[in-house]
């Protein structure tokens, strides 16, 4: 026997309940000995449609209810899936602009020059990093930096906007060693080095420059060594090559 469906159930309950209305109208009447008038059937049988249709609603709304949990719907709200709780549960919207009047964000995997100017206060002429890095949408950032592996060659930052196509970034390389012995050995501990970047993006967003300072730190968290200079980088898509990094 086929199964019927709620909305069905509903429908015969209501047929059947508007019947019975009709026949306790005129029944109620008859068994009192008071022949009602039209008008008065009519008006006592609107009365009772009125309470069966009341009484029809109301079941219906349960085996809504009932059909909800049974489809494992949630009884929770569902907060969206770019959702991100924060002290003041803001709802942020990550996407490839930083915004619709920004323009082109930094988001993305860039191959970055870092190329000194001073050292120590001194002048100074070189390269200081040749790095492949990655800024994710949430305002962290990581570097596979060109030194040796021993030096810690991979290291983490954060990074935010200042303004229209400018950022800032604090980079800090987490401890390592120095490359006195590479590539054969390890060398002397160091307690690593905070990189700060102030960074201007192309409008085109495929490229940036800047200006960097990087204080490096002996193991007693001494600083030791202080390049300044600049910056230059080109984004990496997946078009490009090993060899147009080089």
């Amino acid at each position: 026997m086929p199964k019927q469906s709620r909305s069905d159930a509903v429908n015969i309950v209501s047929h059947r309940l508007d019947g019975y209305v009709t026949e306790r109208a005129i029944g109620l009447a008859t068994s009192r000995g008071h022949p009602l008038t039209g008008k008065e059937t009519l008006m006592k049988t609107m009365y009772f449609r009125f309470a069966a249709w009341t009484v029809a609603l109301g079941l219906g709304l349960i085996l809504v209810t009932g059909a909800s949990a049974q489809c494992g719907l949630p009884k929770k709200p569902v907060k969206p899936a770019a959702w991100h709780p924060s002290g003041k549960d803001r709802l942020l919207y990550v996407r490839a602009n930083d915004d619709e009047e920004h323009g082109a964000s930094i988001v993305g995997m860039w191959h970055t020059v870092f190329t000194g100017q001073t050292l120590n206060g001194a002048s100074f002429s070189g390269v200081v990093d040749n790095a492949v890095l990655v800024f994710h949408s949430d305002g962290t950032e990581i570097m596979n930096s060109s030194r040796p592996a021993q030096d810690g060659n991979f290291c983490l930052g954060v990074w935010e906007r200042t303004g229209r196509f400018r950022y800032q970034v604090n980079h800090i390389a987490w401890q390592g060693n120095d490359p006195s012995n590479a590539p054969s050995g390890i060398g002397n501990p160091q307690a690593g080095a905070q990189l700060l970047e102030k960074i201007i993006l192309d409008p085109d967003g495929n490229s940036y420059t800047g200006w960097f300072s990087l204080q490096a730190y002996d193991a007693a968290g001494n600083p030791t060594v202080l390049f300044t200079g600049t910056i230059s980088a080109k984004r990496i898509t997946v078009n490009t090559r090993f060899s147009d990094l080089l």
